[in-house]
This record gives structure tokens, C-alpha cells and sequence, in this order.
């Protein structure tokens, strides 16, 4: 991203949005404290056993940035690991304060954040994090059916997570969900594109993106708790996503589709481009051969 970083200590495997790119990646804690949503192989390495970093090492390493001569090239920072909202607010906020002091430069501060850990903080302390700098927080709603919901150990369910999105608006926190295309499987297809266009017709996130359900590390610990799972084939996929944007009714949301999970890469704004987003969904299920697939090879995962 920018030259002259000073040094700081990564646990590694390291996640971050695909928007975040060319964000400063500053962990806070280290892995998932939750770490229970059976689909996801993000933290369950040994090393990335939860543990929130040391407060002093933070803030100390964003004094250091602030002397390098790099730090007016870093505009945005991402707040890592998996939820670094589950931190107290004091310890938030004294980050927050570190960046707008030593970092000047940036004007996007953003973070996951699970919905259980909106729950724990009141709207005040929320408005003193968006006041802070905390714009834009990543949630991964995943799906907006609760049997879908409870077969994977989500822990949340469609109100929960819909309390929590509605809470972090109130605050003035930008909110990007996150919706995981397949994770029904066909049994629970339907139904799960019908309630995650409700979760998000009910909340009307700022961004919307959709990534599909993969398992780079096998399936054994997601079928331990949903054996009636069967996976949907590239057409099963491509139906179910035109079921969930048929039904969206949004007024002014970012969507896309163009993570590496993808087979189609979608982006529009909602609800202008939608007939567009629904008519490339459609010809792709019609010919998909003559699609503009992603090819499997390059799906990186």
C-alpha cells in the first residue's frame, strides 16, 4: 500500500473485505470470539485463538506511524480481527482518538462486527464510536432464515441481526451485509433468498454484498450440524440469487457480487440498476456457457 510502514506483528491468516484493500490493517484482537458459524475456516488455525491485543502495542504502534513519512498516505484503516467490537467502548474510543491524531490523513475507519456485540452496547456509546471515526461496519448476516441460521451456529437470528443493523443506522455507522448465496443448500433454498431479501428490505443497508458458501478445508465440521445440507450446482446459485434481488426493495444500497467466491460478477446501485443485475442473472442461467463465469480456477479460495 505505502512505503516505510513500520513493523507490526501479524497473526497469520489475516482476513479483511475485499473493499479494504488498501487499508491499513491494524489488529486489535486476534481471531473470532464467537468462532462457532460451522461454514466459516477463517480463525480456526491453533494461533488464532481469540485474544484481544494489548492496548499499549496499538497505540504505540499508531504513535510510530504518526512520526513515519508515510502517514499521510494512509486514508482508511481496518479495524481487525473478526470483531473488534466485541473491545469496550474506552478501548475504542482511545483507538479511534490515536488515529484521528497521529493519523490525519484518514477518513474511513471500519471494522467487522458480529450482532452480538451491537447488542451490548447502548446507542450512546455507538454515536460516540461514529463520532469517533468508526464509519462503516462489516456484518455478516449471512442469511435472513432462521433454520439456515441455526444449522450453521450462527448464534443470531433474523431479529437479532436486524436489531443490530437498525441499531448501528440510528448511530450513524455505515452498515456493508453480508449474505452467503448457497448457504441453504437446496432443501433451504427458497427460503433462504425470501428472508434475506426481508432482513435486508427491513433495514436498508447502505452496501450489500454476496459471496457463496465454500469450503477450501472440506465440509466436515458443516455437515457435523446440517446433514441435510446438498450443496446448489452453478445454476441452483445463479436461481437463487435472482429469487433474492427479485424480491429486494431497496432505496439507496451498493450491491455487489464480486468476490472471488463469485461465479458472476454483479455491481450496481439499488434500486437503479436492478432490471440490469436481474437480465445478467437471467441470461446466465439461460446460457451459462456463454456467461461471463468466472472460471473455477480463478475463484482463489
Amino acid at each position: 500500500m505505502v512505503a516505510d510502514i513500520p513493523s507490526i506483528h501479524y497473526i497469520e491468516p489475516v482476513y479483511r473485505p475485499p473493499s479494504e484493500a488498501r487499508s491499513l490493517i491494524l489488529p486489535l484482537t486476534n481471531g473470532c470470539s464467537w468462532n462457532r458459524c460451522t461454514f466459516c475456516e477463517m480463525y480456526t488455525a491453533p494461533q488464532k485463538r481469540f485474544q484481544a491485543r494489548d492496548e499499549s502495542e496499538v497505540l504505540d504502534y499508531l504513535r510510530q506511524l504518526g512520526a513515519a513519512p508515510c502517514r499521510d498516505d494512509i486514508r482508511r484503516v481496518f479495524l481487525a480481527d473478526g470483531d473488534a467490537m466485541v473491545l469496550p467502548t474506552r478501548r475504542l474510543l482511545a483507538v479511534l482518538t490515536a488515529i484521528r491524531e497521529h493519523l490525519p490523513a484518514v477518513h474511513r475507519v471500519s471494522s467487522y462486527c458480529l450482532p452480538r456485540n451491537v447488542k451490548k452496547k447502548s446507542l450512546e456509546e455507538l454515536g460516540e464510536l461514529a463520532a469517533a471515526g468508526l464509519a462503516l461496519a462489516y456484518v455478516g448476516a449471512e442469511s435472513g432464515d432462521d433454520t439456515v441460521l441455526e444449522r450453521v451456529g450462527k448464534g443470531e437470528t433474523f431479529a437479532s441481526t436486524a436489531d443490530a443493523l437498525e441499531k448501528l443506522g440510528a448511530a450513524g455507522i455505515a452498515r456493508s451485509v453480508m449474505i452467503l448465496n448457497g448457504l441453504g443448500g437446496v432443501i433451504h433454498s427458497a427460503n433462504h433468498a425470501r428472508r434475506s431479501a426481508e432482513l435486508a428490505n427491513a433495514t436498508q443497508p447502505e452496501y450489500l454484498a454476496i459471496l457463496v458458501v465454500s469450503f477450501p478445508m472440506g465440509e466436515q465440521r458443516f455437515r457435523a450440524t446440517f446433514p441435510e445440507w446438498t450443496p446448489l450446482d452453478i445454476p441452483g446459485l445463479l436461481i437463487e440469487m435472482e429469487e433474492f434481488i427479485t424480491r429486494l426493495e431497496l432505496e439507496r444500497t451498493v450491491f455487489r457480487s464480486d468476490h472471488a467466491s463469485n461465479w458472476l460478477a454483479l455491481r450496481g446501485n439499488l434500486p437503479a440498476d436492478k432490471h440490469k443485475l436481474l437480465t445478467q442473472l437471467r441470461a446466465a442461467i439461460v446460457a451459462p456457457t456463454a456467461a461471463p463465469l468466472r472460471p473455477a480456477w480463478a475463484r482463489g479460495l
